[in-house]
């Protein structure tokens, strides 16, 4: 059993309590912190909690208090992450994990200098839909992976900080993009280095200094790209949704939106839908287990088993680093309007590694370019002569 401070009783707070007291059973909040005094008086009865505080040390350093579960607002992360290695707890943070790499790598230094358990909350790599399309890569399905695709489009967050650029650190691009990059890169590989990206952004719709929409590139040292679209303009509820290709296969993952389960109703009796849904009235796209699919109970099972068994989790503070410093090219990018470089002071993963080609051998003169069965019944391949360049095509 886990014993666990929340910090933050908002509205991911909330979803993590449900989680945290529900798939295992076992895991239990002894103390919560909040900001404001009515709120934290809100949670503790809503999901019995015994303590409850507006100061945040005393909710961390409280005795009963095993590992800490971060829920606040950006600029509030580094605060809460020293404090947790000062008094020596065990640290879960959600996402991102800072407003830019440089935070997010004193966060990590220093949960790894105090040698506390840390962990990084990014729940949409341990969807269920996403961990089965994972374990397909890994196991050689889609053959070399050449482009991962990850999409999260909404009309916006729920607390008034996100839209605080001084508060958030930034706009669409480190809400979600913070998901999509790490997305991408679990598919590509996570030892595979990201060297570069280039990214559109511009504030579209909403009155905010930060941007509420954007497009980005990021090339990978062995050649494959990860494309991450975010927005805070989408209007239609919440669409989660990613693309892997690869040299011997494609899987389309939809997470949230038009899964299977749509129902129409004229609103009457109508009330919560699923996070983010615009409208209880009309066609709905209700969700039947919103925790297990937006990845909760599964992120925080990994994250309590490893804390148990002194193994690290599948996503550690060093993840949330580099997630930070691709979006750090993201955002110098928007404004060079170039391809910039990713500045990864720490990098633990492969070096050096080439591009991959593995061009398909046809016979000992030609390279297999692609081979069809045609509509009137011919199979036809289209072939390179290795030494000459050339490109014919034989019908079989």
């Amino acid at each position: 059993m886990a014993k666990i401070s929340m910090l933050g009783s908002g509205f991911i707070g909330r979803f993590y309590a449900d989680s945290l007291q529900g798939q295992r059973s076992r895991d239990k909040i002894v103390s919560i912190y909040s900001r404001r005094e009515e709120s934290a008086k809100k949670f503790a009865e809503d999901y019995q909690v015994a303590h409850w505080t507006t100061e945040m040390e005393a909710s961390i350093s409280h005795p009963e208090v095993e590992v800490v579960c971060i829920s606040l607002p950006n600029n509030l992360h580094e605060a809460a992450v020293l404090l947790c290695c000062k008094h020596k707890k065990g640290v879960i943070c959600t996402k991102p994990l800072g407003r830019n790499a440089e935070e997010a790598k004193r966060m990590m230094e220093a949960v790894e200098k105090a040698g506390i358990f840390n962990g990084y909350l990014e729940d949409l790599v341990y969807t269920p839909k996403f961990l089965k399309a994972l374990e397909s890569v890994q196991n050689g399905a889609l053959g070399r992976i050449l482009w991962a695709k990850s999409r999260e489009t909404h009309p916006g967050p729920h607390s008034e900080w996100f839209w605080d650029k001084e508060q958030a650190g930034g706009g669409c691009i480190l809400d979600l993009g913070c998901h999509c990059v790490e997305i991408a890169r679990s598919f590509i590989g996570k030892d595979i280095k990201p060297v570069e990206v280039m990214c559109w952004a511009d504030t579209q719709v909403k009155p905010i200094d930060a941007e509420d929409h954007a497009i980005g590139l990021v090339k990978y040292e062995n050649g494959a790209i990860g494309q991450f679209e975010v927005s805070w303009t989408f209007r239609g509820g919440l669409d989660l949704r990613d693309e892997v290709m690869g040299t011997e296969g494609t899987i389309w993952v939809n997470s949230f939106l038009r899964t299977g389960f749509e129902m129409f109703t004229t609103g009457k009796g109508a009330d919560y839908v699923a996070e983010k849904a615009e409208s209880n009235t009309g066609w709905l796209f209700p969700v039947g287990d919103e925790l297990n699919e937006l990845g909760y109970n599964h992120m925080f099972t990994d994250m309590f088993n490893s804390m148990e068994s002194g193994k690290p989790a599948r996503e550690t503070f060093y993840d949330g680093y580099v997630v930070n410093a691709v979006l750090d090219a993201a955002y110098r990018s928007a404004k060079s309007k170039l391809w910039e470089p990713v500045q990864l002071d720490v990098w633990r993963g492969k070096t050096g590694v080439e591009k991959g080609k593995g061009y398909t051998e046809y016979d000992e003169q030609y390279y297999l370019v692609k081979e069809e069965m045609t509509h009137f019944g011919a199979k036809k391949v289209i072939l390179k002569d290795k030494k000459s360049g050339q490109i014919i095509e034989k019908t079989l």
